[in-house]
């Protein structure tokens, strides 16, 4: 794709380092977030299924298999919230060009109006503020697009610029395509909306039911102290618990699978 698209002239190469970076990584907080909570589970597990801290190094594969999905789930949730952006930006372009502004001027006007919307320091301000510095060094707006969304992984906005690019190119009209691809996003985005709140119950029963067997085990242990006796400290209770662990990670994988559906 990136050599078609070089032999049409729709994609530039940026060498400023600072254009490559994307507002839809994780941020600093988010990786110092996901360590403690990792670090957090770790000791949970350790004390709930082998009540000993001589666990916590053969849990390190469980650390690192929550930091990858958690890690995932936040990138997945900011590229969610660029293409939100990113659709009120293309309407909010789709109307500057019907009150007559020019493509690159249109760009220029959504950039004030998101402001508004959502703040200077949000992904889709910062995004569109180097787009419009780009344009003041005479880039292409087809491959500053292209570059947004192979920067950011949203493909909503790496098939609009492609779309764009080629009906920039062929003298197609600009207007009429910006308003389709824009309505055809924004119905993609609404439909994820819904299918979101209908599931919404659904995944706060998970995250409850994740919880339950940690609230069964502390009241019985709490009720019944020495009940569990059994299962520490002994090698058929380690085994035991161990199958218990992987049972519970399974469930609580399958569990994220079922209600994570995308459009």
């Amino acid at each position: 794709m990136k050599g078609n698209l070089k032999q049409r002239g729709l994609y530039y190469d940026f060498r400023d380092k600072r254009q490559q970076r994307t507002t839809t990584g994780l941020r600093r907080e988010d990786k110092i977030k996901c360590s403690l909570e990792g670090v957090g589970f770790i000791l949970l597990f350790a004390w709930f299924f082998y009540r000993s801290a001589l666990a916590l190094p053969f849990l390190l594969p469980v650390y690192f298999l929550y930091q990858k999905e958690r890690r995932g789930l936040l990138l997945k949730m900011r590229k969610k919230e660029m293409a939100v952006q990113f659709k009120d930006t293309i309407l909010a372009v789709s109307a500057s060009q019907k009150a007559g502004y020019a493509v690159e001027n249109a760009f220029r006007q959504a950039y004030e109006d998101m402001i508004l919307l959502y703040g200077k320091e949000s992904p889709i301000c910062k995004e569109l503020y180097s787009i419009i510095a780009g344009l003041k060094n005479n880039m292409p707006i087809e491959a500053l697009l292209y570059d947004l969304g192979k920067r950011s992984g949203v493909e909503d906005i790496v098939e609009f610029a492609q779309v764009f690019a080629v009906a920039k190119r062929s003298g197609g009209k600009l207007t009429e395509i910006i308003e389709r691809s824009a309505s055809v996003i924004e119905d993609k985005v609404e439909t994820e909306k819904e299918i979101q709140v209908v599931i919404s119950a659904r995944r706060m029963e998970q995250r409850i039911m994740n919880g339950v067997p940690f609230g069964i085990l502390l009241y019985i242990s709490i009720a019944s102290r020495g009940f569990f006796d059994v299962l520490y400290k002994n090698a058929a209770g380690i085994i035991v618990m161990t199958i218990c662990l992987g049972v519970y990670l399974g469930a609580i994988f399958l569990s994220g699978k079922i209600v994570d559906i995308e459009v």
